[in-house]
């Protein structure tokens, strides 16, 4: 049972008539994966200006933000907004999980800084790799070392926030996951995403000319050849947003 907790998600794209049609929008795809039981799930959309008012903060458990078209470097008004909120969850000691782009504007919040990853774009299902105090801290879940993630990215953490710690990394990115205190956790990868939705991610990336037809074909190969830990992603982020490491 999920005991009266009451969580929100901080939309900051905009859903694909896909996502939409196939899974009620990127907010269902995060309730599909972090919602029990007996608790309130909300969606603010914080790309078209619509943030929880500040009185209403405090009724919340925790907030998840999601990933973005836009650069967690940027200084757009929501943007700005959006950084102004995050410094004020942690002052508050609310539970914040990051994914992707929210994984990157939850560092710039804290005094961190993001920007282009100088290895370049990473698409498709990377294999990252938890550090040992990272290891202790989920130790409860008895998930591998190890685990596959769906990755769709070209930005990426460059230096923590103070206090921060990186607790996992990949081959292409140093920063895959990062924790603050026992309440703020940044994921670059995407754990919510299914396959299905990266597959229609790569379409769009190549009708906006964000990356070439024969790349687009090697990435989609690629990914009929292996599965990200889907389970075990669930375990870890509802495990972090719920108290229960």
């Amino acid at each position: 049972m999920g005991g009266g907790k009451r969580f929100a998600v901080l939309l900051c794209a905009e859903d694909s008539d896909y996502v939409k049609k196939r899974h009620g929008g990127y907010y269902g795809v995060f309730v599909e994966m972090l919602a029990e039981e007996g608790e309130t799930w909300d969606v603010f959309k914080v790309a078209n200006g619509e943030f929880p008012d500040d009185d209403g903060i405090a009724d919340f458990d925790g907030f998840v933000i999601t990933g973005s078209c836009n650069d967690a470097h940027g200084n757009d008004v929501w943007i700005c907004k959006l950084i102004a909120l995050l410094s004020k969850l942690d002052s508050l000691n609310k539970k914040v999980l990051g994914i992707c782009f929210g994984h990157q504007i939850l560092s710039r919040a804290l005094g961190g800084k993001t920007g282009r990853a100088i290895t370049g774009w990473d698409i498709g299902v990377t294999s990252i790799h938890l550090s040992s105090s990272s290891s202790k801290l989920f130790s409860s879940l008895k998930i591998p070392t190890t685990l596959s993630v769906i990755e769709c990215h070209r930005d990426e953490v460059r230096e923590l926030p103070p206090k921060a710690e990186v607790i996992a990394w990949s081959e292409k990115t140093g920063v895959e996951m990062f924790r603050c205190g026992d309440h703020i956790l940044g994921i670059q990868g995407h754990p919510e995403y299914t396959k299905d939705i990266l597959f229609h991610l790569i379409d769009r990336l190549l009708q906006l000319s964000f990356i070439e037809e024969a790349y687009a074909d090697v990435l989609k190969a690629g990914l009929v050849k292996v599965e990200p830990d889907k389970e075990a992603w669930k375990k870890l982020c509802t495990g972090f947003l719920k108290g229960r490491l």
